[in-house]
């Protein structure tokens, strides 16, 4: 249906990066050693979160075998060190689509950041001091992508976190609660179409912001186990001795 007033135009863009949270996923190389990797392609639900990556890349190789790993959320305040980790990789040799890409092998991200690590409670990967946020998480899936794409198959993946523990700067959470986070005092760091953004003001009154935070903690038997449902989630296979199975 034709409308005069609509200037839409038919584009077909190469990335479709709207606008997300920045994350430094840590994880752990096979030496033992930390790596930390910047990315945005992230959304939660819950205490659930999904992670996108490239299914050649290194971080997703070191999730699933070791089934953890930290999300740190930097601020505005960290996009600096955010930067110097863009275009660096744990792959070594870097592969050599990332080689026409620009990307070095770094084989200590935290130093190469100025990042400070510290340790986690319940993963083996390490916080990043600097985040005001801090989630521990464990592998609860892997969902390959674009699986119907003939063009796209085979090169992304979508990892489906727990998060097991959250760790937050006091300088965010919300004067009088113990178990909130401020809207006003958290500022991330935002990715939009390959730059970097913050967040604004408050635009308007949210009818949403009503309801209770606590209105949306889960209830016990609140859904059927994976067993009963007629869909059931992708799994991962731990690593045993030495080799994915």
């Amino acid at each position: 249906m034709h409308n005069s007033r609509d200037t839409h135009v038919t584009i077909d863009p190469a990335i479709l990066y709207f606008g997300t949270p920045v994350v430094l996923v840590s994880s752990t190389n096979p030496d033992g050693t930390p790596n930390l990797a910047p990315m945005s392609s992230a959304w939660w639900l819950g205490r659930s979160c999904m992670l996108g990556f490239g299914a050649r890349s290194h971080t997703p190789a070191n999730i699933q075998r070791t089934g953890e790993c930290v999300l740190s959320l930097p601020s505005v305040h960290q996009v600096a060190a955010v930067n110097k980790l863009a275009r660096t990789t744990g792959s070594d040799p870097v592969p050599p689509h990332k080689v026409a890409m620009g990307y070095r092998h770094e084989a200590d991200k935290f130093a190469a950041a100025g990042l400070t690590p510290v340790a986690s409670e319940l993963v083996a990967p390490p916080r990043v001091l600097e985040c005001p946020v801090h989630l521990e998480a464990t592998l609860e899936a892997v969902h390959p992508l674009a699986v119907r794409d003939p063009d796209r198959r085979g090169g992304l993946v979508a990892f489906e976190l727990r998060i097991v523990r959250v760790h937050v700067s006091d300088s965010i959470r919300m004067a009088g609660h113990d178990d909130r986070i401020d809207p006003e005092l958290w500022r991330p760091l935002i990715m939009s179409f390959q730059h970097f953004f913050g967040l604004g003001e408050r635009v308007h009154d949210s009818t949403l912001a009503r309801i209770p935070e606590s209105a949306y903690r889960p209830k016990r038997a609140a859904a059927p186990a994976p067993e009963q449902l007629s869909i059931r989630p992708t799994v991962y296979v731990r690593e045993t001795a030495g080799a994915l199975s």
